[in-house]
């Protein structure tokens, strides 16, 4: 029980790494980034290749190119996809990001082929830990620690820096942040590039943990790191930091007591009981529009 409990909070914890991407992008721009799941895919591509025989750059450093090239990418898709939708529908916005999915995803087919490919142990020279009997792997410990380390810098960051208040009164109302001098075109890109980078430590991790990488690598996590945003609360940092360990615990707990065929169902399922009585997730705020 304490293996599954542990493997739970480390899965959970890329879910939530993920999904602070999400409840960033969607709590100052107001935008759902569903290109964000193929970012994951990219970011792992990159470290892939930086870490191969070619290149042969150690881990750190493949995952720094990674987060860079995903911080680009972040705030290309930004740039040329969504910053021209600002004031479009819901729908149009909808469309444009599933567009932007599929061409990622084509474009990394094209590239890299569609045979998996088997992702570098990161952690090979590193032992397992052993926790009250459990084994407790290198990269579940990393993935813990990091989604802690980036819940604390990403609140400190938005409620402590002038930047980060700048994104919160852009959160609140765009028309009233220009008009206090805030650069509203600077402040959506700079969160586009956060939750891009965050992506990037993402499917490190998540291609270490499963160590098998395709073009769709991303697709699926991105489904379910959006669903853990929702759980917690999309909009809320820690919110998404509880849905996405809850989402991972849940989903190790359903494969392992259950059925693993039915592991998805069941996860989707417990968000759809949870929204019936809280539509807003567990840390969401009900807003009340005044008419």
């Amino acid at each position: 029980m304490l293996v599954h409990l542990i493997n739970g909070i480390s899965l959970g914890s890329i879910y939530a790494i993920i999904a602070l991407g999400y409840t960033m992008v969607y709590g100052i721009a107001k935008m759902l980034n569903f290109a964000h799941g193929d970012v994951i895919m990219i970011g792992g591509y990159v470290a892939f290749f930086a870490m191969s025989e070619g290149a042969g750059l150690p881990a750190p450093l493949a995952l720094l190119l990674a987060i860079i090239v995903c911080t680009i990418l972040g705030i290309t898709i930004e740039r040329l996809a969504y910053k021209p939708l600002r004031s479009a529908t819901s729908l149009a916005v909808l469309i444009t990001a599933i567009g932007m999915s599929y061409f990622l995803q084509n474009s990394a087919l094209l590239l890299w082929g569609a045979n998996p490919k088997a992702f570098p142990d990161m952690f090979k020279n590193a032992e397992a830990i052993e926790f009250f009997g459990a084994k407790i792997s290198p990269v579940a410990l990393v993935a813990i620690f990091a989604n802690i380390v980036i819940m604390v810098i990403l609140t400190l960051f938005t409620t402590r820096t002038k930047v980060g208040k700048a994104m919160r009164a852009v959160s609140e109302d765009k028309g009233a942040a220009t008009l206090m001098g805030i650069n509203v075109n600077f402040t959506i890109s700079l969160t586009f590039a956060i939750g891009s980078g965050l992506a990037a430590v993402a499917g490190v991790l998540l291609c270490s943990a499963y160590p098998t990488l395709m073009p769709t690598t991303g697709s699926l996590p991105g489904i379910k790191a959006f669903t853990a945003a929702v759980f917690g609360g999309i909009g809320s940092i820690p919110g998404a930091m509880i849905g996405g360990i809850l989402l991972g615990v849940i989903e190790i707990l359903a494969r392992a007591y259950i059925s693993s065929e039915l592991a998805d169902a069941i996860v989707f399922g417990v968000l759809i009981v949870v929204l019936i009585f809280r539509p807003t997730g567990l840390l969401g705020k009900q807003i009340h529009e005044k008419v």
